[in-house]
């Protein structure tokens, strides 16, 4: 490959430290950290080599040691000639000599004081060597570095193990190669990439930094065993996270999941009954892109993915069906998988709160949520039993303008009365760690609270000038700033969206500061949580902000109207569907 020149017709200065790749190459690197940007765009396993070199040899073979006597002002009288005989220069009578410390194939950084006065202590008293003790790795998220948040961070006083920049041959001849935990990730390069989906990704779906992922304890296990397509999904899903904050990370999505999409395609068009086999992972796949597409724009392109969910859930229960009347067991059911069973509920549960602002036909029904459950599930921050009251109350705000009749009237006013009576009485239970159940039975009230609220706009027609609805979203909003400043973002956006869209526009003091006694209009107060919320959070925060945005217009828009408007009838448009349906297509609020 030709190296390309300068403009003045010289050739370019060649790093001294560049990578393996480009120097093999013979191409200038920039030395960009953790990878290159040569290697990072062929997709290149970034490392350096190097080797040490030290002039008491190179002076005992009679070689020159780089450029030491051989450059200078005067070169003639600077130039040292390497002794004939082999024999190393003698030094001045004045130097002096110091200690050389012993140097192992391994060092420990980033110690304490105490500890590295105990090993000096040691070494002056020759006792026996203190032992490192085991310390806990406690992950810090959201930590800015200099190319955006660290992919890995640990809480002090944790050792951080350096790899010496070369080991003897003798030491390591007799040491087993360990065995990576995923091996196609040899292959498929960009680690670091999966490290941040480990350490920043996981964390951000659930309310406690502290609390168990599925994304990392459920889909983790199974990558062990699954092809290089799901890595490379969750690669391309950690680079679309990371391009929020660093935008040169958003090419390499980009190309990671265009080759997601080409590897998903062969294999469907090579082997069709893969859809609906036993293996889930098709499902984890399409999990991953719809999450992209969510992070990346939250457009129409996720709704797509989970209506392709949709049909091969069918496909692969239709199947397990056939298989149970084939070998004639009465059993009721196979016992799922857990990767099955969250993959399912994660697209079921988007699916419910999505469909919230929308008001559109649900996908996957009411079999997911069974009334009498009223454990909290620590990923959808409520029980159960309250998501079948909100997807109730979906089903029956859609069927409210069709009916006309008397009777149609009668049955929806109860029916609207038990759903209100099963919210007013719900009460969730937790099976958590003590420490934990006080903020996940905060976050399950959050979303009860924000239940009701939702089922007066949708079924009654509330408005947000009247008094119950201002109570409900000041109790809404106080919650919300208590939970962010418990990091506990995850659970928060769907309650936020409902408490914003349903505003007083004349209301100017919504929040007053508890500390400082100031007053602060209610758009400012949910402007400043979303932007919290952006930086601890996997949701589609700024299409949730441009929607509360285009409500905030529609009704300053129509304020005026909104005082000679009467009360609606029941067939009529309530408030939420005048305002917020429209605005809320292919909106995700999980």
């Amino acid at each position: 490959m030709e190296q390309e020149r300068r403009k003045d017709g010289k050739a370019p200065v060649r790093s001294h430290h560049g990578c393996t790749n480009c120097r093999r190459s013979k191409v200038k690197c920039d030395e960009q950290k953790p990878s290159c940007t040569r290697c990072w765009q062929k997709d290149l396993q970034c490392s350096s080599n190097y080797q040490l070199k030290w002039e008491s040899d190179y002076r005992y073979r009679g070689v020159a040691f780089g450029r030491s006597g051989r450059w200078g002002k005067n070169s003639s009288e600077n130039r040292q000639t390497p002794s004939p005989t082999g024999s190393s220069p003698a030094f001045p009578e004045e130097a002096i000599w110091l200690v050389t410390p012993r140097v192992d194939t391994w060092a420990f950084l980033n110690n304490d004081m105490s500890l590295i006065q105990r090993l000096c202590d040691e070494e002056e008293n020759h006792t026996e060597p203190y032992l490192l003790p085991a310390f806990n790795a406690k992950m810090v998220i959201g930590e800015q570095g200099p190319r955006g948040p660290r992919p890995l961070s640990a809480s002090s006083p944790l050792p951080y193990i350096q790899q010496s920049l070369e080991m003897d041959e003798t030491l390591t001849q007799h040491l087993p190669s360990s065995l990576s935990l995923f091996p196609s990730l040899d292959s498929l390069g960009n680690r670091v990439l999966f490290d941040y989906y480990i350490n920043q990704v996981c964390p951000r779906t659930v309310h406690s930094p502290n609390s168990k992922s599925p994304f990392a304890s459920v889909i983790l296990p199974y990558c062990v065993s699954a092809s290089p397509t799901v890595l490379r999904a969750i690669q391309a899903l950690a680079a679309c996270h990371w391009s929020q904050y660093d935008p040169q990370y958003s090419n390499i999505s980009l190309q990671l999941k265009s080759r997601v999409l080409n590897d998903f395609r062969k294999r469907i068009n090579l082997n069709p009954t893969s859809i609906f086999a036993e293996d889930p992972e098709i499902l984890v796949i399409v999990l991953f892109l719809c999450l992209f597409d969510i992070v990346d724009d939250c457009d129409k392109q996720w709704i797509v993915h989970l209506q392709g969910a949709k049909d091969i859930i069918r496909l692969r229960r239709r199947q397990q069906r056939l298989l149970t009347e084939k070998n004639e067991t009465e059993s009721q059911c196979i016992p799922q998988d857990p990767v099955s069973s969250f993959t399912e509920l994660f697209f079921a549960f988007q699916d419910v709160m999505g469909r919230t602002a929308c008001a559109k036909a649900d996908l996957f029904g009411p079999s997911y949520w069974h009334e009498d459950d009223t454990t909290i599930n620590p990923w959808m921050g409520c029980s159960p039993a309250l998501v079948s009251i909100i997807f109730a109350v979906m089903d029956l705000s859609r069927s409210r303008r069709l009916m006309v009749s008397d009777e149609d009237q009668m049955s929806f006013s109860t029916q609207a009365a038990a759903l209100s009576n099963k919210l007013d009485t719900l009460r969730q239970e937790s099976h958590t760690g003590e420490e934990e159940d006080l903020t996940i039975h905060k976050i399950a009230e959050l979303k009860r609270l924000t239940g009701i609220v939702y089922l007066k706009c949708a079924l009654y027609g509330a408005h947000p000038a009247e008094d119950t609805i201002k109570t409900y979203i000041r109790m809404i909003l106080k919650d919300v700033i208590e939970l962010l400043a418990l990091e506990s973002a995850c659970h928060v956006i769907w309650p936020l969206f409902v408490a914003a869209v349903e505003l007083d526009p004349l209301d100017f003091e919504l929040w007053i500061d508890p500390e400082t006694g100031s007053v602060t209009d209610g758009r400012r107060l949910v402007l400043g949580l979303l932007a919290r919320m952006a930086k601890n959070s996997v949701s589609s925060v700024s299409r949730t902000r441009a929607v509360i945005e285009q409500v905030w217009k529609s009704r300053d828009f129509d304020l005026l109207k909104s005082f000679k408007q009467k009360k609606a009838s029941i067939a009529a448009l309530n408030d939420w569907e005048r305002y917020v349906v429209p605005l809320s297509d292919a909106l995700s609020l999980v």
